[in-house]
């Protein structure tokens, strides 16, 4: 992995090539090329490190081509060298590919060239499929890219080009994520519509065993099989202008002032308060045998397991409903119990997580009914789920999930709220947290006032190279958020944990001037919290807490308080997690941290 960009029109495609590849920098990578035709010549240009250095080796010019495909290559196989960047290319150097993905019997199929006197140039597995693509070649590249990926086990999303079929590309996908861009007399392809909203929104997904065949005139959709499909055209549902900075310094930050705004999108139209009820229409269909569901278990990875550990508190305190949060890496290989009344909530942002599609098949193997909170329209996720609910929050471009989470939260609060009230939940119940729900975007700005007060308080702390996250109930997950955040955007080591559990263990961490951040606010536990922090204090450690406005005995035993407004406990992570993100984005800047890139990640895992 990780990004795919392909051309092929009547403009100059190395400008559209690199001006799609920096769309998709955020996703993180560590070297990037591309490859262009012009006539019966192929040309390829590689570079390790960011876009501007392969910028720069193609020089002012780029040339005339019309058609090309480019990459930023995120290692899985192989070290990050030019040598290992793509595209890579067949034997003869006649035709070049890009790829997302794991070819898992790799080594099998070198065996294989091997014998055929075939051999292998670089580390990756991604050489391989090249060089099978180019022992099949007779002429004809749709069938010889369609005999290779019939021979190859794994996942990809890939693009083609040869130097003697100058008018096509051929892309396919299995497990990784393609999108076919259609302009003006021109065709685009990516894995993110980021890489080509600037030049179309109209676009079709491939799903997983399907390719197709690009040319000027057109298009043609195939299984791998070679049966003709025929696929809808989708509009993108965000413009360019929501994925600029915008006059902000970083994508980070001008997402987490965005939650205002995001969080009332995904709100939006789903709330009926006099009533007191909720109206998802993506689930409407399932509301009965939501109902009658005897166990909810939810699957994620990363950010989105948070958003599940707070989902799994929601849904057994609101809804009287047992529910779980799986690691969806771990979910598929230990054979889990799904039994009958099983419902699968997998969340994720991208809708493309490896680990969490995998878990989605693997319930729906078990005959689970299984639904998907998920923000990208149209995401293998999103279509293959039974059913699901879309978080409306707009593009994320930051590494660092920060409004998807939140409006990762406030789907699952909805989904609580109206299976609560189809079970135990009274109408009057569900009017009130109804009527606070409508509240949240507008307290959530509130909590972004404080981020000067908060990055005075971490620059207190910044050198400090461990830290603890402690809560209790719904803010316990956010604990952990919190020290997630810490760690992949400032490399601080950071640990979250119930607030209880601290004092089985992990008290021993703590030393004189060790920062601890508390979320203390007003809830079932709060005075357990008191006791969790009287503990650290007696220690030497150096309490930041997120406390409810109007508590003012919480400054007497912290060193720094930062307050989120009065709302019922099962609505407080949405609010008590703001602080958490903008203390981490401070600490990453103060310690010059690049905070929308963070190093060794990537935006969208869609590897196992």
């Amino acid at each position: 992995m990780c990004g795919i960009v392909g051309y092929i029109g009547l403009k100059k495609a190395r400008p559209i090539l690199i001006e799609g590849l920096k769309r998709l920098e955020y996703r993180g990578y560590d070297s990037a090329g591309l490859a262009v035709l012009e006539g019966h010549s192929l040309s390829i240009t590689r570079s390790v490190g960011r876009i501007t250095a392969l910028e720069s080796k193609l020089g002012p010019e780029g040339g005339d081509a019309t058609i090309g495909i480019a990459h930023t290559r995120w290692a899985t196989h192989g070290a990050p060298t030019e040598h290992n960047a793509h595209p890579h290319v067949s034997d003869d150097g006649r035709i070049a590919l890009v790829h997302n993905g794991i070819i898992e019997n790799y080594r099998a199929l070198s065996t294989f060239l091997a014998q055929q006197h075939i051999t292998c140039r670089t580390e990756t597995d991604t050489e391989i499929l090249a060089l099978l693509i180019g022992h099949f070649y007779e002429g004809d590249l749709e069938q010889a890219v369609r005999n290779a990926l019939l021979q190859v086990q794994g996942t990809y999303g890939i693009a083609v080009i040869a130097a003697d079929e100058p008018d096509r590309i051929v892309v396919a996908r299995k497990g990784s994520p393609l999108i076919l861009g259609i302009g003006d007399n021109e065709y685009l392809i990516a894995s993110d519509a980021s890489a080509i909203v600037e030049h179309t929104t109209q676009v079709i997904y491939l799903s997983d065993g399907e390719m197709s065949v690009l040319s000027r005139e057109g298009f043609r959709t195939m299984t791998l099989d070679a049966l003709p499909v025929t696929k809808e055209v989708h509009e993108v549902e965000f413009s360019l202008d929501q994925i600029e900075l915008n006059g902000h310094e970083h994508f980070m930050v001008k997402e987490i002032h965005e939650q205002p705004q995001s969080l009332a999108n995904t709100l939006r139209g789903r709330l009926h308060e006099r009533e007191g009820t909720i109206h998802l229409g993506g689930i409407a269909q399932f509301s009965r045998d939501l109902a009658k569901a005897k166990r909810i278990i939810f699957t994620a990875q990363g950010t989105a397991w948070h958003a599940g550990l707070v989902g799994e508190y929601l849904f057994e305190d609101i809804a009287k409903l047992p529910a779980e949060t799986e690691y969806a890496s771990e979910f598929r290989y230990r054979n889990p119990l799904v039994d009958f009344g099983t419902v699968v909530i997998a969340i994720s942002q991208s809708g493309e997580t490896a680990d969490t599609l995998a878990a989605l098949r693997e319930a729906r193997e078990k005959g689970a009914m299984v639904l998907g909170v998920v923000n990208s329209v149209g995401s293998t996720i999103a279509r293959e789920a039974d059913a699901g609910v879309y978080l409306h929050c707009g593009p994320e471009i930051g590494v660092a999930s920060t409004k998807a989470f939140t409006s990762q939260v406030a789907v699952l609060t909805m989904m609580a709220i109206q299976l609560g009230r189809r079970r135990f939940l009274s109408q009057a119940e569900a009017q009130i947290l109804i009527a606070h729900l409508a509240t949240i975007p507008d307290k959530v700005n509130h909590v972004l006032e404080q981020s000067d007060t908060i990055r005075t308080a971490v620059e207190q702390y910044i050198d400090r190279n461990n830290w603890l996250f402690l809560g209790r109930g719904y803010n316990y997950p956010i604990a952990l958020e919190g020290a997630l955040k810490l760690k992949e955007i400032s490399y601080i080591h950071a640990e979250g944990m119930p607030a209880a559990e601290m004092k089985h263990g992990p008290i021993a961490l703590i030393s004189e001037g060790m920062p601890v951040v508390f979320i203390a606010t007003r809830g079932n536990q709060y005075e357990k919290v008191l006791g969790n922090i009287e503990e650290v204090r007696s220690r030497g450690g150096k309490i930041l807490a997120v406390a409810t406005e109007g508590d003012t005995f919480i400054q007497q035993v912290a060193e720094h308080v930062f307050y989120v407004p009065d709302v019922p406990e099962p609505l407080q992570p949405i609010l008590t997690v703001v602080p958490l993100q903008l203390l981490a984005y401070h600490a990453a800047v103060m310690r010059g941290c690049n905070v929308d890139k963070p190093r060794n990640l990537a935006k969208s895992v869609t590897v196992e």
